[in-house]
């Protein structure tokens, strides 16, 4: 994650940034107060990523999602085993 100067905004992403001033500090697509927790949940639920994109009238594009599912890929295939149940 590189972090702006200017802000507070952390960049975690092409597509996607966290800045406690907007949305508590949820992760949001650069330039919106889209949270990229509310895009996942679309395409978990199985709707099309064209839908998404016609959802948010263009906000989001098809490559910031899936920008947002690699990343939390990622973050699944490095949490885990903290995920397990004991």
């Amino acid at each position: 994650m590189q972090k702006n100067r200017r802000t507070n905004a952390e960049t975690v992403g092409r597509f996607i940034v966290t800045d406690p001033a907007i949305c508590h500090g949820e992760p949001v697509f650069r330039g919106t107060r889209i949270l990229v927790a509310d895009v996942l949940e679309q395409v978990a639920t199985g709707m099309a990523w064209e839908a998404i994109v016609e959802e948010w009238r263009g906000a989001v594009k098809p490559e910031a999602i899936a920008e947002a599912v690699r990343l939390a890929r990622e973050a699944l295939v490095v949490h885990a085993p903290e995920l397990m149940p004991a």
